[in-house]
């Protein structure tokens, strides 16, 4: 596999007021084809921002990126943020297939790609349903299909479950997990939680307090499909865990310093 995502000496400054701020300093990085990479890292380390680069929401001070493009046909990304992913005045279907008609794509295409991943994501029973009909868990699973159906290059996920309670945000790792598997998309992925960084990525970056530098990765080799039993039971994640959690906390501490 060659690199999809390459990120070169890359470094946001925002300016406010005659003061600016250092957001990212000197991100370097390769993300592989096909690859699930979570980021790690306090709060305000400049994650978000460095996914909002990505989707050309922002744009970099110094250094650059570029996405290795396959099918011109696809659109680049897709973002999936926290809970602002559905349109209120759209069905839970017309969400899912928004992105494939704003492309223009037959209907047929539409129908059955969105079709399919309503299916995948167990919202078959509910296509006709508004967003203020469903849970915030339901919502989250409407972003993901519709996130997948538009079929892009690369995923941007910023802490898609953070406001989910346990038992959905299990569910929805889940179905994430047996989504990804089956299109091998190239993901990156922010959460604050150690747990699902380990149960999802097969590589974790650790980010430090702003301004946000990736400064150590954890390459996660246990064996796909993994369980959360799994990931808790086996004694080298327990000493991943550990490192992360050390390194969340020397970093939160040094930050208030």
């Amino acid at each position: 596999m060659g690199n999809k995502i390459s990120i070169n000496d890359l470094t946001k400054v925002f300016y406010k007021k005659g003061s600016s701020v250092t957001a990212l300093q000197n991100i370097s990085l390769n993300i592989e084809d096909g690859e699930f990479v979570c980021l790690v890292g306090p709060s305000g380390c400049g994650k978000t921002t460095l996914l909002r680069i990505l989707a050309d929401l922002e744009t970099p001070s110094t250094g650059d990126f570029t996405i290795a493009t396959g099918n011109q046909d696809r659109p680049l990304q897709s973002m999936v943020f926290q809970e602002r992913g559905v349109i209120p005045w759209l069905t839970v279907e017309e969400n899912v297939a928004f992105g494939l008609k704003m492309r223009h794509l037959p209907k047929k295409v539409i129908k059955e790609r969105t079709d399919y991943y309503l299916e995948k994501v167990g919202l078959t029973n509910f296509a006709k349903l508004y967003p203020k009909e469903l849970s915030g868990g339901m919502k989250q699973r409407v972003s993901i299909a519709r996130a997948f159906a538009n079929d892009p290059e690369i995923l941007l996920m910023d802490e898609p479950f953070a406001a989910l309670d346990e038992q959905n945000k299990f569910i929805l790792q889940e179905e994430l997990l047996n989504i990804w598997s089956e299109t091998k998309k190239t993901v990156l992925f922010i959460t604050h939680s150690i747990d699902e960084a380990l149960l999802l990525s097969d590589r974790i970056l650790l980010m430090t307090s702003q301004p946000g530098r990736i400064i150590d990765e954890k390459v996660i080799d246990l064996p796909r499909p993994r369980t959360m039993e799994q990931v808790r039971a086996d004694p080298v994640m327990a000493e991943h865990f550990v490192e992360i959690w050390k390194h969340l906390q020397e970093e939160v501490q040094g930050s208030r310093v």
